[in-house]
């Protein structure tokens, strides 16, 4: 049971650590001491996506679900449970390589604002 649930905790964290790749630039923009966990983050949200990395937190999870007596399953997180909701025929390279570059350019464009917003409180 204990297992169960920290493998669906896992499973919250790891969506939330996604949610935040994809949109904490805009936090940054609220709140500037996230400028050093929010780059990391999306940095490795977009390797993952365009080297096909493998995430540690899924396997870590199967390893969990299959303590609990779960079977865990294969792929990674996004095709197993994102994935099937968006796309059910499932997830090729080249879709990756778009969410990979969804990443880049949402990031960029709320750093290239946070960049500019810096600068005129530094000339004023």
């Amino acid at each position: 049971m204990l297992y169960r649930i920290a493998a669906d905790g896992l499973m919250l964290f790891h969506l939330l650590f996604i949610v935040f790749v994809l949109f904490g630039g805009l936090l940054v923009l609220k709140w500037r001491h996230l400028i050093w966990w929010h780059p990391p983050a999306a940095l490795w949200g977009m390797a993952v996506e365009f080297f096909h990395l493998p995430c540690p937190l899924t396997d870590w999870e199967n390893r969990m679900r299959q303590e609990a007596g779960q079977s865990g399953y294969g792929g990674g997180f996004i095709e197993h449970y994102i994935w099937p909701v968006i796309y059910p025929a499932g997830l090729t390279p080249g879709i990756q390589l778009g969410l990979g570059s969804v990443v880049l350019v949402i990031n960029f464009l709320v750093y290239l604002r946070h960049f500019r917003q810096w600068r005129l409180r530094r000339t004023s």
